[in-house]
């Protein structure tokens, strides 16, 4: 400033200041601001920002799954990504080996595990299947009490005519699934259910040959979906959600996916 006295900042002394890439050298003025706007930080917190080791375990291998399929395996709430926990270890595997080899369509898993072998993708089914966590409550039906009827006898009797076997044949007497590699048909959102069952009608989804899911979802009509996968998505879980032992009597028709 020509002919005049300095402003009052420029008497005072320039500060050191430490920074977490070294020193700056400013006025105490403009050290106030930078830290007041976040443009600096102290040297404490630029330490205490530095990675942290984190355990190398599955289950926090397995952190990578949950981003889509929810928080533990527990299903995402749109409904379009599904449970994983607690579901029978050989059914997850098996799908597991179906998006990675070409036999379900969905590019985004297919990706994520295509460089895994066979033993980490078993490691990593065994540890969803462990997991023994609630359940979602069931979604409301909107069909009228006919409808829902008609669909639990499918789900309970088939119709031998058309060669339709009970759902419960090989879900199992209460739809929790069977052990080895047979799901659970209960606490899935209806949109899921209905997306799977149109996935084996249109041949985006497949399994080992022979694929039985496929022969059924083809004999069913757009209605009959609709229903059954209402009246499944309504049904509360029972007291004992675990998939039964094993199938109560040999399966009605051969499935690639059945010992």
């Amino acid at each position: 400033m020509l002919g005049g006295s300095p402003p009052p900042e420029t008497l005072k002394p320039l500060i050191d200041y430490p920074t977490g890439g070294g020193t700056l050298r400013a006025m105490p003025s403009l050290l106030r601001t930078a830290l007041a706007t976040g443009l600096l930080t102290l040297t404490g917190a630029a330490h205490a920002a530095e990675p942290v080791p984190v355990p190398d375990t599955l289950a926090q291998r397995a952190l990578a799954c949950t981003g889509c399929h929810g928080k533990e395996g527990r299903a995402a709430p749109d409904g379009y990504y599904p449970r994983l926990a607690g579901k029978p270890a050989g059914y997850l595997y098996n799908q597991l080996l179906n998006f990675r080899d070409g036999r379900r369509d969905y590019g985004l898993m297919s990706e994520l595990i295509a460089p895994l072998s066979d033993a980490y993708l078993k490691e990593l089914a065994g540890h969803f299947a462990s997991l023994d966590l609630p359940y979602p409550p069931p979604q409301p039906p909107t069909l009228a009490a006919p409808e829902l009827a008609r669909a639990e006898a499918l789900v309970r009797n088939g119709e031998p005519a058309r060669k339709l076997p009970a759902c419960i044949a090989c879900h199992g007497e209460r739809l929790t699934g069977s052990q080895p590699a047979v799901p659970g048909l209960l606490g899935l959102s209806r949109d899921y259910l209905n997306g799977q069952l149109g996935a084996w009608r249109s041949g985006q989804r497949r399994a080992q040959a022979p694929d039985c899911m496929e022969k059924i979802a083809r004999a069913l009509t757009d209605a009959e979906i609709n229903a059954v996968t209402q009246f499944l998505a309504g049904q509360p879980l029972p007291a004992d959600p675990h998939p039964a032992a094993a199938l109560a009597t040999p399966a009605p028709m051969r499935c690639g996916v059945l010992p």
